[in-house]
């Protein structure tokens, strides 16, 4: 009996001894497969998010003036109207008030190819200015058109362009990225940054870590890690205001879709789909023990068919104050902003990372000056003058090539030659200069 008793004891001792290898190794392994991502976790966010906040306390006042109103708001937005949104007027109107917009230029999807501009709100809200605006096939995106305008997304583009300017409305392009008819005569402006575009972009792999392990302490930095400065965007923005003005926006693309839904199946696999196309899935995983035993720590039970956990990348307070574009305009009205847009009196900011309201760029002679989207004749003594609410490096960029840099986060520059003269503006984070600032160039006329 005790021989038995000493042979159950050492299977015992056996088993568990092989249980704790089996876990010490299935440990490490997901742990050496995740390495980045748990750098990031503990150590890359967490230093990210205290470099922020340091940004941000040392925020001081530009003594600058431009003598123009600064409105900062959402352009390219999608609501309850388009079939990839199901998110309703007001929640918008308070994510907007939540992220400090002034302003809300929509782009829903057309509806049975028809864009009918009765639809939607229109005018203030709760002090926040709504536009009516569609996105529509070759990357159109026409706003300030009359409520009773109804488009045809089955129309060819230059004839839809050309009713688009005849009804006195302004043409944007959406999406960069894809094919467009950049030589277009009525195309007011164009994305330089799409929020989707940089997500579309990010390692899924990477990003599905990131969800997992940083995402819900961290979501900020998050979002910013996966975003990357646009020059393909900015060198097709530069290349297209030698000939023309072209007036440079951010794209939000805010539709509160973006996101991963996790569902237990029942073959005993994680299916991870898109909040957006809940029954299209992206990556089956099948885990192993330990991460069966982490999945039922962490969401409660592996019942088929259960959804496990849902993460939302775009609500759309966050896209809101992710990035923004901001407007000089005489008054907060869809008339004085459709005037800004087209004249290209803009920049954007990623105010995620550090409110860039304040920001001031202008040109001044002897006896006028011109700010963001306006033109100036070349004289002696004209100076480019550039200021930013933060510490920052400013860079001054003639047709697209880099004139020169300052540290101090404002600038003075004596122009000699003509050109269009635009600025951009860098935070420096952990020793890293991050794009913050991209400001509509300047004209300098012969």
């Amino acid at each position: 009996m005790k021989t038995f008793t000493r042979q159950v004891r050492r299977l015992l001792k056996g088993a568990a001894l092989a249980a704790a290898i089996t876990v010490s190794v299935l440990t490490a392994t997901a742990a050496i497969a995740c390495r980045h991502a748990l750098y990031r976790r503990l150590f890359l966010y967490p230093a990210q998010a205290r470099a922020w906040a340091e940004v941000r306390q040392q925020r001081h006042p530009v003594t600058l003036d431009d003598g123009w109103n600064e409105y900062r708001g959402v352009l390219h937005a999608h609501s309850e109207l388009s079939h990839d949104s199901k998110v309703p007027f007001p929640e918008i109107a308070a994510a907007l008030r939540a992220s400090g917009s002034d302003f809300i230029f929509m782009s829903d999807h057309p509806d049975a190819d028809k864009a009918d501009y009765a639809k939607g709100w229109k005018g203030l809200h709760d002090g926040v200015l709504f536009v009516r605006g569609y996105e529509m096939p070759s990357g159109f995106m026409p706003w300030g058109l009359p409520d009773d305008t109804v488009l045809s997304a089955a129309e060819p583009p230059e004839a839809l362009a050309a009713r688009i300017r005849a009804r006195g409305g302004v043409l944007f392009f959406a999406h960069p990225e894809e094919p467009r008819l950049w030589n277009l005569p009525e195309l007011t402006g164009m994305e330089i940054y799409n929020f989707h575009s940089d997500l579309k972009a990010a390692d899924r792999r990477m990003l599905i870590q990131d969800l997992l392990f940083s995402f819900h302490a961290y979501p900020e930095q998050v979002l910013r890690f996966y975003c990357r400065r646009p020059t393909p965007f900015l060198q097709r923005w530069d290349e297209l205001n030698r000939a023309r003005r072209v007036t440079g926006i951010a794209g939000n693309d805010a539709h509160q879709n973006v996101g991963v839904l996790g569902f237990y199946t029942a073959e005993g696999r994680l299916r991870l789909t898109d909040t957006g196309h809940p029954d299209k899935t992206f990556r089956t995983i099948h885990p192993h023990l330990l991460g069966r035993l982490l999945l039922s720590a962490c969401c409660g039970p592996l019942t088929p068919g259960r959804l496990l956990f849902r993460i939302d990348l775009d609500p759309y307070a966050r896209t809101a104050r992710f990035v923004g574009t901001h407007l000089l305009a005489s008054e907060l009205s869809e008339p004085a902003l459709l005037d800004a847009l087209r004249c290209g009196r803009a920049f954007v900011g990623f105010d995620l990372l550090a409110d860039s309201r304040g920001f001031v760029c202008l040109a001044q002679g002897s006896k006028r000056q011109a700010v963001m989207g306006e033109s100036i004749p070349l004289e002696p003594g004209l100076t480019l003058k550039a200021a930013a609410p933060c510490a920052c490096r400013l860079t001054l960029l003639r047709d697209g090539h880099p004139v020169v840099q300052r540290e101090s986060g404002e600038l003075a520059w004596g122009i000699d030659r003509p050109g269009n003269y635009r600025v951009e503006a860098e935070l420096k984070i952990l020793d890293e200069w991050v794009p913050w600032i991209y400001a509509n160039p300047i004209t300098v006329t012969p």
